[in-house]
Order: structure tokens, then C-alpha cells, then sequence
């Protein structure tokens, strides 16, 4: 890649926000490495991004889990080189119930993924 280039990693960026946002990133210059659970939304992220004349790669990895984030972020490392931004958006929508009717294992993969995720996200390039 050239030392001029710039380079985005998106968490969540099969849809919603996520895309958007790597969309945008890369409309802007930014080659985009794209962070999800599920690899069908990122390649159509991809896809989008790649009709536009832009750059992506697709880095499969479960927020929540620490090894599979260290993994992701150690590919994007070989992959750009660098990491100028991280967009750091995955989440996971609790829902408008009542709270009685939570149960607790839903809530922690709610935490893991919105408070952890976010942790483990952004120390990865760090430790890396």
C-alpha cells in the first residue's frame, strides 16, 4: 500500500451505520478493512464500496471475544500496515421490553458486545 494512503477499520459494518460509515470512509480516500460476525453483510459492504472505486477487505471477528478481535486486527495489521481511524460502531440493540423480562444471558451478550466490544476494539491496535 502507499504511505500516502489512509486506512479505516469499521465495526458493525455489515449494515446500518457501519456501512454507512465505511461507505463514507472510503468515498473519502480511506481504504476500509470491515469487522462484523457475519460475512454476507460485509461482503456486500464490500461490494458497495468496491462499485464506487473504493477499497475494502472483509475481516470476520466477534467483538465480544477477545481472541477472535486480537485475530481480526492482527490480519488488518499485515493487511494496510497501519491503522489511521477506528470507527468502532458494532452494538446490539437491547429492545424496548421491560425488565423483568430480560433474561441474563441476553443481557451479558448485550454487554459483551456494546461495552467489552468497544474495549477490546480499540485496545487491539495497541497491544497488536
Amino acid at each position: 500500500m502507499p504511505a500516502s494512503k489512509k486506512f479505516a477499520t469499521v465495526t458493525g459494518a455489515g449494515s446500518g451505520i457501519g456501512r454507512a460509515a465505511a461507505v463514507a470512509l472510503a468515498n473519502a480516500g480511506f481504504a476500509v478493512a470491515l469487522i462484523g460476525r457475519r460475512v454476507e453483510p460485509l461482503l456486500e459492504t464490500k461490494e458497495a464500496i468496491g462499485v464506487a472505486g473504493g477499497q475494502a477487505e472483509v475481516f470476520p471477528a466477534d467483538v465480544a471475544d477477545a481472541a477472535s478481535v486480537e485475530q481480526a486486527f492482527a490480519r488488518i495489521a499485515e493487511t494496510f500496515g497501519r491503522l489511521d481511524v477506528l470507527f468502532n460502531n458494532a452494538g446490539r440493540n437491547a429492545g424496548a421490553v421491560p425488565l423483568e423480562d430480560y433474561e441474563v444471558d441476553f443481557w451479558n451478550d448485550v454487554v459483551a458486545t456494546n461495552l467489552t466490544g468497544v474495549f477490546l476494539c480499540a485496545r487491539a491496535p495497541l497491544i497488536g
